[in-house]
């Protein structure tokens, strides 16, 4: 018999949540209350009562979740399912234009752009399924990020249900009012220097009820939907109706759209022809003082979400927007020397050691002056003075010679060999190299690189431990750090048993990381977490099939890998090609590093494996039904079964079908997942059949195959 006191508080906590969802966006979305505060509390008072006497009736998306938790709060690591990318960079509205002007050269129709403020502050997804949010992650390395799911749902301006029931992955940047960063930043035990490291810093905080006293706010700017809108515009105006605060300081700029339709459905908008850019550009930076939040600089983009479909990306960035960077804060000073750095590739940079000098709230001592050809064309010399920028608010670097040194130093020249190892040096393209694979300084920028925490994250062994083992002579090389026995540092300052322990521990630990984190972490140039990720979903999945293909040449099949381009594919070949890498990576395999994709071949798991036999398909896959043959296949979204993604297409590849990145005219099918972009649109209108994850699975059953 159904409980009255249970049946109520259900009843009175629903129209209490409906009730303070609609005060919440119209306080804090629209900027227009219409109850007081006094009455909004009294009302999430009450809701809190009744969730507190009845916990079972507490719901995701309840109100309260706005005022956070005490409960500690660890942040794991979650895979993006949407590019999660850096933008090239623009100083001057004359780049811009000339970046608008090669984009629209490179399609084959009229393009728009949209123009939006680029937010200095926390990047973050949103993951909403069924229209309930699920996830919140970090950008991160732009493949892999943080869950703050709890921290996040305490903004009050994050939609915590969507009016629809939609699966969609929503792209925003958290900041924090300048304002309110004055006012609290004076209470805080360390400082901090500005609004977004306050808010970066806040987000991090371990208990979701201390993140919810500081007011973040957000501004959405991209969403990914199942269901794929025809442009940036439509996005934006479905993010808006859907509850997220988008800003209303959009410029949009076309020689081909009527201004007077667009002004017309968007009044706040800025409308206007190609021309009139640079002109908006300059309004933009005027007005950036007067915001009330930290703005560094303006995001183009191409407004045709199919044309950006065709334009792609490079291993770094889309090549369908930009972001212009506002002019960097300057300062003149004096070079006192020049010295040049040996990268751990081998590249040699010159660096000017110059008087310190005051900008942008930092001391500048050391400024970069890029490669031979950048030092000819200012034609530097020590002793010259000259104006420093941080360029983007973060690379210091000389823009000018402002008067020239008075004693006649002549324009300074790279020395001919390096100064680590005293190899002759070697130029490629702008860059000198030293190609000494032994040479000190390069080994010891692999080790950092290699222990850094974006790349194998080796706990408890940091920067100093590493100079200690190679001022020692301990270890030469990676693979030496875990062969070395580090009970010989016993009695070293401050190497005791537990610190030995723990750095062991730590090694340990670090041979679990997947081959996703391995190889862009052995520091080859071109090779990082978005390269390594194409690799894989292209087949890819071992470090000897990339060596197979380097030794073969095979540069054609590296290019028809959307996102990889000649100069990444040349380099490819290049590096795993020589020798001194290929010894590298077979000590690394002894000693036990993962160098192949773990689970992402169904010929590469026992279980899997195991599975085949039983089911009287001989080992290793041998006899594998070939359900597949005749299909191309191609895949978007994320899933339960196959992570990463890629291993669902091996089953296809090992069923004697076709796989590929891009949803084409010959793609017969497209497994989707949750959180997938334009590609089931694309498949759709090609005809493709669209295939979730449950029938795909059936349809491996149905041949003899169980999944995992």
């Amino acid at each position: 018999m159904p409980n009255k006191d249970h049946d109520g508080a259900r009843e009175e906590i629903e129209t209490l949540s409906g009730l303070l969802r609609r005060y919440q966006y119209e306080y804090y979305i629209e900027g227009r209350p219409s109850v007081t505060d006094r009455e909004y509390d009294r009302l999430s008072d009450r809701l809190y009562e009744l969730e507190s006497q009845f916990p079972d009736l507490k719901k995701p998306d309840s109100p309260t979740q706005r005022v956070g938790s005490d409960l500690t709060e660890t942040f794991p690591e979650v895979e993006h399912t949407i590019p999660v990318l850096s933008l090239d960079k623009a100083y001057s509205a004359k780049e811009v234009a000339d970046w608008i002007g090669r984009t629209t050269e490179r399609s084959e129709h009229s393009l728009s752009f949209v123009v939006e403020e680029k937010i200095d502050g926390v990047s973050i997804v949103l993951y909403y399924e069924g229209g309930l949010l699920v996830r919140a992650v970090t950008r991160g390395n732009g493949f892999v990020g943080n869950d703050i799911t709890a921290n996040v749902k305490t903004i009050r301006t994050v939609p915590l249900r969507l009016p629809e029931n939609l699966d969609v992955a929503v792209r925003g940047e958290i900041y924090l009012p300048k304002n309110r960063f004055e006012e609290l930043n004076h209470t805080m035990e360390t400082p901090y220097a500005n609004p977004r490291n306050l808010a970066a810093g806040t987000l991090r905080r371990i208990k979701s009820s201390e993140v919810s006293r500081i007011p973040l706010n957000i501004f959405a700017y991209e969403g990914y939907f199942s269901q794929q809108q025809l442009s940036h515009i439509e996005v934006l105006v479905k993010l808006k109706d859907l509850g997220f605060r988008v800003s209303d300081r959009i410029g949009v700029f076309s020689n081909r759209l009527n201004p007077r339709d667009l002004e017309t459905q968007h009044p706040k908008w800025s409308f206007g022809r190609f021309e009139e850019l640079p002109e908006y550009i300059d309004r933009a930076t005027s007005e950036r003082d007067s915001l009330e939040y930290e703005i560094d600089g303006l995001v183009v983009k191409v407004n045709e979400l199919q044309v950006r479909e065709e334009l792609g990306y490079t291993g770094h960035h889309p090549r369908w927007a930009i972001a212009y960077k506002f002019e960097s804060p300057q300062g003149t000073t004096t070079i006192k020397k020049i010295d040049v750095q040996v990268g751990r590739t081998g590249r040699i940079t010159p660096v000017a050691r110059v008087e310190p000098v005051q900008i942008g709230g930092s001391t500048i001592s050391n400024v970069t002056l890029h490669n031979q050809a950048y030092i000819e064309m200012l034609e530097i010399s020590v002793g010259d003075q000259v104006a420093v920028s941080r360029r983007g608010d973060v690379i210091p670097a000389v823009e000018k010679v402002v008067q020239k040194n008075e004693v006649g130093n002549p324009v300074w020249e790279m020395p001919s060999t390096c100064p680590s190892c005293g190899s002759k040096l070697e130029v490629y393209g702008a860059h000198h190299f030293c190609r000494n694979n032994q040479c000190p300084d390069q080994v010891r920028g692999r080790l950092h690189f290699f222990i850094g925490r974006n790349q194998m994250d080796i706990e408890n062994l940091g920067p100093e431990t590493a100079e200690l083992l190679l001022e020692k002579g301990f270890i030469k090389d990676l693979s030496d750090l875990y062969r070395f026995d580090f009970d010989r540092l016993l009695g070293h300052p401050g190497f005791g048993e537990k610190k030995i322990a723990a750095i062991k521990a730590g090694l340990e630990k670090s041979l679990s990381q997947p081959f996703r984190v391995v190889l862009p972490s052995l520091g080859i140039p071109e090779v990082g977490p978005n390269v390594t990720e194409l690799l894989i979903d292209a087949g890819f999945t071992s470090i000897d099939k990339i060596i197979k293909a380097a030794k073969a040449g095979e540069s054609e099949r590296l290019l028809e890998i959307k996102g990889i381009g000649e100069k990444t594919a040349a380099t490819i070949i290049e590096e795993f090609s020589r020798p001194e890498i290929q010894d590298r990576i077979e000590e690394l395999k002894q000693v036990g590093l993962q160098f192949e994709a773990s689970g992402s071949s169904p010929f590469g798991s026992e279980a899997v494996a195991g599975g085949f036999a039983e089911a009287g398909l001989g080992e290793q896959g041998s006899g594998f039904p070939q359900i597949f043959s005749g299909e191309n296949w191609c895949v978007t979204g994320s899933f339960t079964h196959f992570t990463p993604r890629s291993k669902a297409m091996e089953y296809v590849k090992a069923g004697g079908g076709k796989t590929s990145s891009q949803v084409s005219g010959s793609t017969t099918h497209l497994l989707a997942g949750k959180g997938g972009g334009s590609k089931r649109q694309k498949a759709e209108k090609f005809g493709a059949e669209i295939v979730e994850e449950g029938d795909f699975i059936q349809r491996l059953k149905e041949g003899g195959i169980e999944v995992e």
